[in-house]
């Protein structure tokens, strides 16, 4: 990879950056008052999250098993309002308990 090259995509990516972030700003002058756009906009980033992350956590296990069954207990606790650290680490321990036991077997 040349220099020329390098420097055109970082210039790329930070036009595009910008652009995502000052769009907003130009079109919608005015506060928004739609319910549904508030909370259509609320729950953008989450779903994206979801769409990013989601994927990833069947791929990056030797076995689907393992990856299934640390999103059940990462999505259970989740559920029972656990903190973002509570839930990372029991979901690795899961993952790494059934592909020991895998191993055993």
């Amino acid at each position: 990879m040349n220099l020329n090259y390098t420097l055109s995509m970082v210039l790329v990516m930070a036009g595009v950056t910008y652009l995502i972030r000052m769009l907003p700003m130009v079109i919608f002058k005015k506060k928004i008052e739609s319910r549904f756009i508030k909370s259509f906009l609320y729950y953008v980033p989450y779903a994206v999250l979801g769409a990013m992350t989601f994927p990833s956590i069947f791929t990056s296990t030797d076995s689907l098993y393992s990856a299934a069954a640390g999103t059940a207990i990462a999505v259970v606790l989740a559920f029972k309002e656990k903190s973002l650290l509570t839930v990372a680490l029991s979901a690795c321990l899961t993952v790494y308990l059934v592909e020991w036991v895998q191993r055993l077997v």
